[in-house]
């Protein structure tokens, strides 16, 4: 009898690993298509935070032409790292405009995010491309969005994502709650992952 409860859970792992694989695969796509945004305040003081409301939405109608005509994610990535010291510049001259002295750095950067959700739309956890700026000490909270497609996600809902995604993964991204407990797990992977 505990051989054929042990071969039951086998089974089960078993089973679970080969559905998570195709989870996994369409994951990665979803990363592999996508090119975004992140601002990190100087700290998390209500000034603070304000400021990076701000530079963010001055880099970001700074940056638009530089990212509206890209074909691929690979072209917006070429484009930012390009125009990275402008964009520097750029937001260093916002953080100025508004009386503040922090310094700014801007990098293209392959970091690890965890599933973010914003309204019905969901991307989740892993490594992503992604143009990072730093305000300060960076030490406050953040700010992200979806540079390629060059729309923000927070303010397109995923419409333009979804046109460069198949059925399952465009479900992954707009059924945040069918997916709650695996992406718990992938972040648990990619986290895993990230660190070795």
């Amino acid at each position: 009898m505990k051989i054929f409860i042990k071969a039951v859970c086998c089974g089960l792992v078993v089973a679970a690993l080969l559905s998570m694989t195709g989870f996994c695969g369409a994951c990665e796509d979803i990363r592999n298509e996508v090119f975004r945004l992140h601002i990190v305040a100087n700290s998390d003081s209500e000034e603070d935070q304000q400021l990076k409301l701000r530079v963010r939405d001055e880099v970001l109608e700074y940056t638009e032409g530089l990212f509206l005509e890209c074909q691929s994610r690979d072209e917006a990535i070429e484009s930012a790292k390009e125009n990275i010291e402008n964009i520097r510049s750029y937001a260093e001259g916002v953080v100025r405009k508004y009386g503040y002295s922090y310094s700014v750095d801007a990098k293209v950067v392959d970091m690890c995010f965890d599933t973010r959700v914003y309204d019905d739309v969901t991307l989740p956890a892993g490594r992503y491309d992604a143009l990072r700026i730093v305000i300060g000490e960076g030490k406050g909270h953040n700010w992200w969005c979806v540079l390629y497609p060059a729309m923000c996600i927070s303010a397109s809902k995923g419409d333009e994502l979804s046109t460069l995604v198949n059925d399952g993964e465009e479900d992954i991204i707009n059924e945040s709650d069918k997916y709650t407990v695996k992406l718990k797990v992938v972040e648990w992977f990619e986290y895993i992952c990230s660190i070795f």
